[in-house]
């Protein structure tokens, strides 16, 4: 018996000689550079993105310098998994002795282990199962069997104002997007050009079309389109289609694919990323998380998914199906703190015994929302209209909708989008553990958020527009000492002028000719335009 337990020992050390490790930078040395010419990092869409919602550039938008990467590729037994140029850090494996000679390169920081037993700080460990993130299947629009997820939302109400998810761009990151090239609820995607393309961080190749099944099911809640059974909640948005899930194995290295395809969403000009995995339990039990770091920012892809939010961009992640397990919590990214996290509730809006409940550890509300999560209408890969259970599906059938909601109030912020949406749920003032802020209401959401952005034009006005030398602001007198905000069409800021006056004339003839994005509060309400300068 003792041989068989050194054996089973030795093999089991084996298994896990390698480690895994965050490698984090000090610096990123061709900061100026970069930020001097923006469309060296981001596509013009989305510095648009950023320029109208009044965000500018910094230092997270610049990527990792090339030095500091090939140094560490070039390092004695290390391998390169993944990059994130918004934590500075890449993701390495290697033996634990390898990896910590990393330390004595100038440019390094700082190593974090997945192994939490390696780090400085000591952390419980979880040594529970890992969280089986796939579900089980179960074998104006028309809706079909898919109308009651869609009515649930009130989101046919939207779809019926012809909101649709136009002019907006859904990053989904997945397991794989089988079939979707070839299956006929999702040929109206291709006819009408909304799939725009992809990226498998797994193998590093453009195929997505393979591997799993996951997410093909996932995308059918939003995209998918079979007349008479399947609507999805996003029908005209459009779509990049990421995999970053390895359904092989559990490893916190997919977290970190996870953050690289954000960076790619972000850089593409996305609006919504959409996530239907989930991170607790790892096969290494050693790399585990606890429900102790359920705070918002400490996993590696929460702190990723907070930034993208930073970004301009609503995130959305499924809360996770272990509700009825011994760790029944919201896991990583869902935690996070500017990540939606949606659980998932039966056809007759009770409770889904799976969804994973919260609140956060440090007692946040979690989940935030609730969708149809159990026999959820979706496609399989076959291109058949079947039913499904788990969050993977509210997920997106949220993320859909709230696209579509998006769409017709286009110039809101990421921020103010959440707001509304959460204010629209059935339980805003009264949050449970299980339904967080309960299901959202998205004609409330838009009526809301129309009223918002009705403002009378004797109170507040811009001209003249196109200007030449100077421009006139009229704001309420309860405004005076607000701040106008100027951009350029790289989302650079160029001016910053506070309001003193209630009428105020302000000389901008130093400014070059072109179109400019401004933005101010004014009676506790934000205010977005263009300015054309002559």
């Amino acid at each position: 018996m003792k041989k068989t337990i050194l054996l089973f020992l030795l093999i089991f050390n084996l298994g896990f000689s390698q480690e895994d490790a965050w490698v984090y930078f000090s610096g990123k040395p061709n900061a100026a550079t970069y930020l001097a010419n923006p469309l060296t990092m981001l596509t013009q869409r989305a510095l648009d993105r950023r320029t109208a919602q009044g965000i500018a550039l910094d230092n997270l938008d610049v990527p990792i310098a090339q030095t500091y990467i090939d140094q560490i590729t070039a390092s004695t037994g290390i391998t390169v998994k993944a990059k994130s140029k918004w934590l500075n850090a890449l993701h390495v494996r290697g033996t634990q002795a390898d990896i910590q000679a990393l330390t004595s390169l100038p440019f390094v920081s700082s190593i974090e282990f997945a192994n939490q037993t390696l780090n400085t700080r000591m952390t419980a460990i979880n040594t529970s199962n890992s969280i089986n993130k796939n579900m089980n299947v179960e074998v104006t629009f028309n809706y079909g069997t898919s109308a009651n997820q869609i009515q649930m939302l009130n989101g046919h109400l939207l779809h019926q104002q012809d909101y649709t998810g136009v002019g907006k761009i859904i990053a989904v990151l997945d397991s794989g997007f089988q079939n979707v090239n070839v299956a006929a609820p999702f040929q109206r995607l291709f006819t009408n050009n909304l799939i725009l393309g992809g990226y498998n961080y797994v193998n590093q190749s453009t195929n997505v079309y393979a591997l799993h099944n996951h997410g093909t099911m996932v995308l059918s809640c939003m995209g998918g389109f079979v007349d008479g059974q399947l609507v999805g909640t996003a029908p005209d948005a459009q779509y990049y289609l990421f995999v970053t899930e390895d359904v092989a194995s559990e490893n916190p290295v997919e977290e970190s694919y996870w953050v690289e395809a954000a960076e790619e969403a972000d850089r593409l000009g996305v609006d919504v990323i959409t996530s239907s995995l989930g991170y607790f339990g790892y096969d290494n039990p050693n790399y585990s998380h606890t429900y102790s770091q359920m705070t918002g920012n400490q996993a590696f892809a929460s702190r990723g998914a907070n930034i993208a939010f930073t970004r301009g961009i609503v995130v959305i992640a499924s809360a996770g199906n272990s509700g009825a397990t011994a760790d029944p919590y919201v896991g990583v990214p869902g935690e996070a703190t500017n990540v939606l996290a949606i659980g998932a509730v039966k056809t007759d809006e009770t409770y889904a015994t799976f969804s994973s409940i919260g609140p956060s550890f440090d007692g946040r509300v979690k989940p935030d929302i609730m969708a149809q999560g159990q026999a959820a209408v979706v496609s399989n890969t076959s291109g058949a209209i079947v039913t499904a259970n788990g969050t993977s599906f509210s997920g997106p059938i949220m993320a859909g909708m709230i696209t579509s909601f998006w769409s017709a109030v286009p110039n809101l912020t990421a921020a103010e989008v959440v707001q509304f949406v959460k204010q629209s749920a059935d339980r805003y003032t009264v949050p449970t553990n299980q339904f967080g802020y309960g299901i959202p209401d998205f004609q409330l959401a838009l009526t809301n958020a129309l009223n918002a952005q009705t403002f009378d034009n004797e109170v507040f006005s811009i001209y003249p527009n196109p200007i030449k030398n100077v421009i006139t602001i009229t704001i309420p007198d309860e405004s005076v000492n607000a701040t106008l905000y100027l951009y350029n069409n790289l989302g650079q800021r160029v001016n910053e002028i506070l309001l003193t006056a209630s009428n105020q004339t302000i000389n901008v003839e130093n400014l070059a000719s072109g179109i400019y994005f401004f933005e101010l509060s004014a009676k506790n309400k934000l205010i977005q335009g263009k300015l054309v300068k002559q």
